[in-house]
C-alpha cells in the first residue's frame, strides 16, 4: 500500500523502541525519495566509528587543502555499503546533485568531496557510506506497522545536534517521549 507518493521526502525517519530490524535500532533516517518505486533516505545519527573525512579523502586520493574538515563520516544505511553520499545544505549545487527541497540536497561525485576540501563547499553536510533503501510499499508498511515515526527536519537537528541525541530530539518534535512508547500503537 503507497501512502502517497512523495509524502515522506524531506522528513525524518525516527525508529520505535520495537523497530524489529535491528540494523535500524534507535535510528533517524533522512528522506531523501519516496515514491511508487521505493524510498531512499540516509541515517544521520550512527557516525562510523574510528572513520575519519581524512582517511576517506586519503583512500579516494584527494588531497584536503583546508586546515579543518567540517565533515563527519556516518554509516548511511546497509545498501551499496561501498558507496558515498553527502547530505548537504542547498546551498551548493553539482550537475549530479539532487536537490531535496530548499533546504536539504545529496550529493554522490567525488566533486563535492573536492569542493569541501577547497572550501568551496556546502555550508553545512555529512559523508554517509551506503543508504537506507526500501522498495514498493515497503517503508509504508513499516510505518503503518509501527516501526517508524515520521518527524519534520532541519539543518540545526540533521548536522548540529549531538547524534546520541537526535533519536529522543525527533520524536520531542512531534510530541512524543520515545523512550515511553508503548508497543500498542493503533491504525486509525
Amino acid at each position: 500500500m503507497i501512502l502517497k507518493e512523495n509524502s515522506f521526502v524531506g522528513q525524518l525517519l525516527v525508529a520505535t523502541p520495537h523497530m524489529t530490524d535491528k540494523r535500524f535500532s534507535k535510528s533517524v533516517i533522512y528522506i531523501c525519495a519516496h515514491d511508487k518505486y521505493g524510498a531512499m533516505g540516509i541515517v544521520v545519527n550512527k557516525p562510523l566509528e574510528n572513520v575519519e573525512f581524512n582517511e576517506v579523502l586519503d583512500q579516494l586520493g584527494i588531497d584536503n587543502t583546508t586546515e579543518n574538515n567540517p565533515i563527519s563520516v556516518y554509516l548511511g544505511g546497509p545498501v551499496e555499503p561501498n558507496r558515498g553520499f553527502v547530505l548537504h545544505t542547498s546551498d551548493y549545487m553539482h550537475e549530479s546533485t539532487l536537490i531535496i527541497n530548499n533546504i536539504f540536497a545529496v550529493t554522490s561525485s567525488l566533486d563535492i568531496m573536492k569542493d569541501i576540501c577547497k572550501g568551496r563547499g556546502p555550508k553545512h553536510s555529512i559523508l554517509a557510506i551506503g543508504y537506507a533503501g526500501w522498495g514498493n510499499g515497503q517503508l509504508d508498511q513499516e510505518i503503518l506497522t509501527n516501526g517508524w515515526l515520521i518527524a519534520p527536519a532541519d539543518t540545526n537537528l540533521v548536522f548540529e545536534t549531538k547524534n546520541n541525541m537526535k533519536w529522543d530530539l525527533s520524536a520531542q518534535n512531534i510530541g512524543i517521549n520515545i523512550e515511553k512508547l508503548s508497543g500498542d500503537l493503533g491504525q486509525a
